[in-house]
């Protein structure tokens, strides 16, 4: 077994603040900051501590000045280590690409949800070894940016076939599955919206879950969005979560991102573990969200790519619901995998401390998908490298690369 000693490492956010408090007794407590305290203590920062990577695993955390010996030795030279980012929703099994699109909404063209027949058929028409080179480079793109984590869906096959392949390959990547066949109704089902919800209900879905499919997703998700034509319906949606919670997975829901709806009143009544987008919240909606305890995952991404208002973070969290941000990578509405430009614009336009910000790009992202994303001894080292002193870089520095995943190796 290889041991390694991390150190050098001017300021590690836990998650963790008896941690904190445990370790403040021989490392420096973390440096004043103008932000509220409360959102600072949460982070659980502390300076001056080291850590011990055993195959993987984080053996030891502690005082640098106390730090055992090892192996083998990384110096971090001042740098900041926060927990590596989860991005709890992405959509990277695809082919081909949209900026044509995107250059009409960024001259006024509204979104509607229709662009994605044309995902559809580049994805389709793409063969697995294309699909799977796209999907690589774009998680190793992720990673070079600090995510650590990433729940991939499916949703741009929208046959038996097809989604089949998309989990497939999502799965060579990351345990964090999701299945949306109900992402949108394909073209050739135009005309028959109830033939291809008892698709998706039926034979897809039992495909999906078949015991011992190598693909299984944890999740399933609905795009329910009554301003869409493309998308499902409260109705609709409700039965495609019924059939998914009746097959044993997790409910995940797109919803009120186009207009006010139903999506999340009926994600909280499913018990569904998130739903996302929440552009447009009633009170009895963020009601609901905060008595559930329904993560709200935010993707500000997709606000900037569409030129839509943003969601009211900050009403959220005063009212105490449990809010996440992700990027929402895809190729119509935010061809983005960067969780900093996240962190960035979720201060910038959400009106969150970058407090608040962090803890929503790693425990409040982890919390939908059953995660507690905290840095201890015994877990597997999952974390992110700033090359600056502080997290507050996050937001100071907008678009510059400085997160990483921390490698070993």
């Amino acid at each position: 077994m290889t041991t390694t000693l991390v150190t050098g490492i001017a300021e590690l956010a836990t998650l963790d603040p008896a941690l904190a408090r445990e370790l403040g007794a021989g490392a420096s407590p973390a440096r004043p900051t103008h932000e509220p305290t409360p959102d600072v203590t949460r982070l659980g920062l502390v300076h001056d501590v080291a850590l011990v990577v055993e195959d993987g695993v984080i053996a030891w955390i502690g005082p640098a000045s106390q730090a055992p010996d090892a192996d083998q030795r990384l110096d971090l030279d001042g740098r900041a280590v926060i927990p590596g980012f989860v991005d709890s929703h992405t959509h990277l099994v695809f082919a081909g690409d949209r900026a044509g699109e995107f250059a009409a909404r960024m001259a006024g063209t509204a979104y509607d949800g229709g662009g994605i027949a044309s995902t559809v058929a580049a994805t389709r028409a793409a063969t697995d070894e294309q699909l799977r080179a796209l999907l690589a480079r774009r998680v190793a793109e992720a990673r070079a940016q600090g995510t650590t984590t990433l729940e991939i869906k499916s949703g741009y096959g929208l046959t038996v076939a097809d989604e089949l392949r998309a989990l497939r390959l999502a799965r060579e990547v990351t345990p964090h599955t999701t299945f949306l066949g109900a992402h949108v109704v394909p073209r050739e089902f135009a005309s028959d919206r109830t033939a291809y919800v008892e698709l998706v209900t039926g034979p897809m879905l039992a495909a999906v879950t078949a015991e011992g499919e190598a693909g299984r997703p944890a999740y399933l998700d609905v795009f329910c969005e009554p301003h869409s034509p493309h998308a499902f319906t409260q109705e609709e949606a409700r039965t495609i979560l019924l059939a998914g919670r009746a097959a044993g997975l997790g409910l995940r829901v797109h919803g009120n991102q186009l207009g006010p709806g139903p999506g999340v009143l009926l994600a909280c009544e499913l018990g569904a573990a998130s739903v996302d987008h929440c552009t447009y919240l009633s009170d009895a909606d963020v009601d609901a969200l905060a008595a559930t305890g329904t993560v709200a995952t935010l993707l500000p991404g997709v606000e900037f790519s569409t030129r839509a208002p943003y969601p009211d973070a900050r009403r959220l969290l005063d009212a105490g619901v449990r809010v996440a941000l992700a990027s929402d990578c895809n190729p119509g509405t935010c061809y983005s995998s960067s969780m900093p430009f996240v962190v960035a614009l979720a201060v910038r336009e959400l009106r969150m401390t970058p407090a608040e910000a962090l803890y929503a790009v790693t425990a409040g992202s982890g919390a939908s998908l059953g995660l507690d994303v905290r840095v201890a001894v015994g877990e597997p080292v999952s974390l992110a490298v700033l090359d600056a002193p502080s997290y507050l870089h996050l937001a100071y520095r907008p678009g510059v690369p400085i997160a990483s995943a921390l490698e070993m190796g």
